[in-house]
């Protein structure tokens, strides 16, 4: 893909790695399209049903926006358009992203690990918004994800402080899923990532869409609404095969269409 980003295949698993280690994984604008161009490919690929994104190294999952790359005058054009990491800003995409948080995960970093599904943090994780500690906003989402996964108040406690945050309050307040020993981030991802697969696809990816889609309407409204990803998944093989293989006493066989 990219010297800045290392993509791998495991069936219809995704493995993305940011890989610039030496800089505890930061991004600049090269390292973003790289990681947009990797999640463009999941998204277009049939055969990819969940992906997984870590860090290179065991220092850090992402430190964020590389501040040393940008005050050399280092060249900031060319952002992609699907945001941070090539994620913050993809939203309409309905396959599952697991964050396999490894070590720091500060600024644009943890708003990557935010725009996931699935948070699965190292117990050495440690997670920050520090953007006001050095006069800026975390504007990639950050703001505005974190109260609607902690609820406000816990979010403004991290938020105005920019105070560091470790992988097990980060369960307790809810935004971690599971806190694994250090070094153990994606092969605890990859378990979480088997049991989705368990699943049919377009199941999985109807229910993504519609949670995600209904969050900020009323319940009867959101209950009531039409997703596309619904209609695809009532209209496919699998929706006849669930039942079929489950009277069958077998296991199913999912075919994603």
């Amino acid at each position: 893909m990219s010297d800045f980003c290392l993509t791998q295949r495991e069936g219809h698993l995704f493995l993305v790695t940011i890989n610039r280690p030496d800089v505890m994984n930061a991004l600049h604008p090269a390292a973003n399209r790289a990681l947009a161009a990797a999640f463009d490919e999941f998204a277009a690929d049939p055969e990819l049903w969940v992906a997984i994104i870590t860090g290179a190294g065991d220092r850090a999952f992402s430190a964020g926006n590389d501040l040393k790359n940008q005050a050399s005058g280092g060249d900031m054009s060319g952002q992609p358009e699907s945001g941070f990491g090539g994620l913050t800003s993809r939203h309409d995409l309905v396959k599952p992203v697991i964050a396999a948080v490894n070590g720091v995960a500060m600024g644009g970093g943890f708003e990557i690990a935010l725009a996931c599904d699935l948070i699965i943090a190292a117990e050495n994780a440690v997670f920050a918004l520090p953007e006001p500690r050095v006069g800026l906003a975390a504007l990639a989402g950050g703001v505005h994800r974190l109260p609607r996964q902690i609820g406000l108040k816990n979010a403004m406690g991290m938020m105005l402080t920019g105070r560091r945050v470790s992988a097990k309050e980060g369960q307790q307040l809810g935004f971690v899923n599971e806190v694994v020993p250090a070094g153990q981030a994606v092969a605890g991802a990859k378990k979480w990532a088997a049991q989705i697969l368990e699943c049919a696809p377009l199941s999985v990816r109807a229910s993504k869409e519609a949670a995600m889609q209904g969050l900020g309407l009323p319940l009867e409204q959101a209950m009531g609404g039409r997703y596309a990803g619904v209609a695809t998944m009532v209209k496919s093989q699998d929706f006849i095969e669930g039942p079929r293989a489950f009277a069958q006493k077998r296991a199913p066989n999912w075919q994603g269409k």
